[in-house]
């Protein structure tokens, strides 16, 4: 039997970092993360991981040693520390910037476990902002613990993700570079139609609890996505303000704002994002998907609203069996702010070859 190499998730938010992890065949030991809805929902996924909402701040090295052990049987960590503190403006204050004090709680762990890969996912800015100041930071933390460092900035929609996502990628190794150019990419970049679409005959549930797909999934990719069970959570349709609702009717698939008359704004600009008001190209991959939801841009490609939790949860590329907690305000900042499973998995399955050379 295989050996399975363990997983424990720093900032782990919902859990969307482990789920790729998960599906690539890691065993995922348990997450942090001082969110507690966030928290419930990675403990209701990870039946067997353990995880703890905490404030890493707080978090004393006994504390994690009574939470996870000694950490010396985890192989791998990985999580989204805040990394935004490492700036040219602010180098003479870099230990005391609170978000480095948390990006060090990473390191922390780090220092306990001695880990054979470590992963760390951010905004893509942080390569470029202030001359790349914090990636040299992020390099030279870890290339003075022995490990390899490289990074990419990665786009889902070519890892099966429905969706244009853009992230960077931190991956440290104890020997050998990590190569992303082994990651597997698709052929078929996956729509949003093929995400969702087999939702729309739904359109007036109101049922907070489930529903039931009778038909039987025909692309691969909605095959990946359902329970067993065929149930969906997490699906309850909401449609937006009046106001609001006449106005996204102007704008067909693909377009935004501006196909809005001027007279249903109260205020004349000509300055909004190109994302506001956008509407969803059934035929494309999505925008990226957000933390907002009434406040959200993007809109569903047929219906004068924005997508459910669960149509934003598949666009992330979660599957069905993936149940959301907390209010449903949380649930979308959850979605939003989660990692793409599949993004993960692709990067996960690289790591995990990398790994067996050793053993």
């Amino acid at each position: 039997m295989e050996k399975k190499f363990k997983v424990i998730d720093l900032f782990c938010g919902c859990g969307g970092l482990s789920k790729g992890f998960e599906l690539a065949g890691f065993d995922i030991v348990g997450g942090v993360d001082f969110n507690p809805e966030a928290i419930k929902t990675y403990n209701n996924n990870f039946s067997n991981a353990k995880g703890i909402c905490y404030d890493l701040l707080n978090m004393r090295e006994q504390d994690i040693k009574d939470n996870f052990g000694d950490l010396k049987d985890i192989d791998v960590i990985i999580g989204g520390p805040p990394c935004q503190g490492f700036s040219a403006a602010n180098r003479n204050k870099v230990n005391n910037d609170p978000r480095n004090k948390l990006f060090f709680e990473f390191v922390k762990f780090v220092d306990i476990a001695r880990p054979k890969a470590i992963v760390i996912e951010n905004v893509r800015g942080i390569i470029t902002e202030n001359n790349g100041y914090a990636k040299k930071k992020i390099y030279k933390i870890f290339e003075d613990r022995g490990y390899v460092v490289n990074n990419k900035i990665l786009n889902a929609s070519d890892f099966g993700v429905p969706q244009k996502r853009m992230r960077n990628f931190f991956v440290m190794l104890r020997k050998d570079k990590f190569d992303f150019e082994k990651m597997k990419k698709v052929e078929n970049k996956v729509t949003v139609q093929e995400a969702i679409g087999e939702l729309y005959s739904f359109e007036n549930n109101t049922n907070k609890d489930k529903i039931e797909l009778k038909s039987s999934a025909d692309t691969v990719y909605r095959k990946y996505l359902r329970a067993e069970d065929n149930k969906v959570y997490n699906h309850e349709v909401r449609y937006p303000a009046e106001i609001v609702q006449q106005r996204i009717s102007y704008v067909q698939q693909g377009e935004n704002w501006q196909k809005i008359p001027e007279e249903l704004f109260s205020n004349q600009r000509n300055n909004r994002h190109s994302s506001a008001y956008k509407r969803l190209d059934e035929n494309d991959t999505s925008v990226t998907i957000d933390t907002g939801n009434s406040h959200s841009n993007y809109f569903h490609p047929i219906y004068n609203r924005i997508p459910t939790v669960r149509e934003a949860a598949r666009i992330q590329s979660f599957d069905d069996s993936f149940i959301f907690k907390g209010s449903r305000t949380s649930q979308y900042r959850q979605v939003g702010n989660a990692v793409p499973p599949l993004l993960s998995k692709a990067l996960a399955e690289v790591i995990k070859e990398e790994l067996k050379k050793d053993e």
